[in-house]
């Protein structure tokens, strides 16, 4: 195990009726307020109305920012970053799934900064400040609302990156699970698929002396195999949607990665699909994952049977340690498949003449992966796989 130093500063709030939590919060903050959402969703649920309800009654002055887009944009960002310098801001609230989460982030650290915020994002300049931000989540998935982390697209120059900062951390975060029921179920497959990806991202390492770590995403990944289907045949049941919720924070909050070092690879070649083609990202990482593990399975054979045995329970009896390994990634691929995820690039119009584009975005830094170092040959074969 490696040496390493954890710290996550998010107040996490989760259970039923902890929204009244914003009249202890919001006041830590300040009294002017860009409340930022996507679509309009929270809206046909009532959630908008509890909130801004919650918010007029602390005397706050609300700002809205609304229509963030499920890969959410660097032009919405710059929108975002204008609003709190020319109100004043003194807190943004996200309320929605993921993307509103990173698009706040962005806007956070961006209203601080001096420039174009695509110059953090590029690696060009490094963030120093950022706005306070508290979130309500209302989709199980990206865990945003407990790390420093976030996606951008700049849909001009087609680039989908994820950067990072410590000033990114939410403040506080408040998890319902009745927030996420109106949840139609591709959404919910799809933040499914976010979650354990985000778990075989810091699970499939070369570290030794890692079985606590190994334990915790093991556990994640076989309750969200076995909630998952209970959750899809009820969509309104509390207890899988609380199940879920939990999973996803704690698959990405910084614990299961406590002295390993974690792939990422499968990320970012996902993020090169969806800036090319606006994809849901946990649909691409349906596609993609189960053959990134194909493509690297021979770089630590044993992983994957371990993968195979303890998350599957594949029998090994009279099999060879390749032959259970991959068993366990066909187990992987026919969970996607029973619980309605995307299998194959296909499905969404995607063939390979964009390969060569998707391929460049995906090698803007070179090349990536710590499991595995990809190159450009890896990825195309990769994207060849999942046609």
């Amino acid at each position: 195990m490696h040496a390493f130093t954890f710290h996550n500063p998010t107040t996490l709030h989760f259970g039923q009726n902890q929204l009244q939590k914003l009249s202890v919060e919001v006041p830590k903050y300040g009294k002017h307020v860009l409340l930022v959402y996507g679509g309009g969703s929270i809206k046909a649920n009532g959630l908008y109305t509890q909130v801004t309800e919650l918010l007029k009654g602390l005397g706050a002055t609300i700002t809205e920012l609304a229509g963030v887009e499920p890969n959410p944009r660097l032009t919405t960002v710059h929108r975002g970053v204008e609003l709190c310098r020319s109100n004043s801001i003194d807190l943004i609230l996200a309320v929605g799934g993921g993307s509103v989460i990173d698009c706040a982030k962005a806007i956070a650290v961006g209203a601080k900064y001096d420039g174009d915020f695509w110059d953090i994002v590029r690696r060009k300049a490094v963030a120093t400040d950022a706005l306070p931000l508290g979130t309500v989540l209302t989709i199980a998935a990206t865990g945003s609302e407990m790390n420093s982390g976030s996606v951008i697209t700049n849909w001009e120059t087609k680039e989908k990156l994820g950067w990072g900062s410590p000033h990114a951390f939410p403040k506080f975060s408040i998890l319902d699970p009745a927030f996420t029921v109106s949840l139609p179920a591709n959404q919910t497959v799809y933040g499914i698929v976010d979650i354990m990806s985000h778990v075989f991202e810091q699970y499939f390492h070369h570290d030794a002396s890692s079985p606590v770590q190994d334990g915790f995403c093991e556990t994640i990944l076989r309750t969200v195999i076995d909630t998952a289907p209970h959750l899809l045949e009820d969509l309104t049941n509390l207890e899988h949607r609380g199940t879920i919720l939990y999973c996803g924070t704690m698959a990405l909050n910084g614990v299961l990665s406590m002295g390993v070092r974690g792939d990422w690879a499968t990320h970012n070649l996902e993020h090169a699909v969806s800036a090319v083609h606006d994809i849901p990202h946990g649909g691409g990482l349906a596609i993609l994952f189960p053959n990134w593990m194909t493509h690297n399975l021979d770089a630590n054979v044993a992983r994957f049977k371990q993968f195979a045995q303890r998350v599957f329970d594949i029998d090994a009896a009279g099999k060879t340690d390749k032959q259970v390994a991959e068993e366990g990634i066909a187990a992987l691929r026919a969970f996607f498949t029973r619980i309605g995820a995307p299998a194959r690039l296909a499905d969404y119009d995607i063939d390979n003449t964009t390969f060569e584009s998707m391929a460049d975005k995906a090698m803007i830094y070179g090349d990536f992966g710590n499991f595995r170092k990809l190159t450009r040959d890896d990825v195309l074969k990769i994207y060849e796989m999942s046609l």
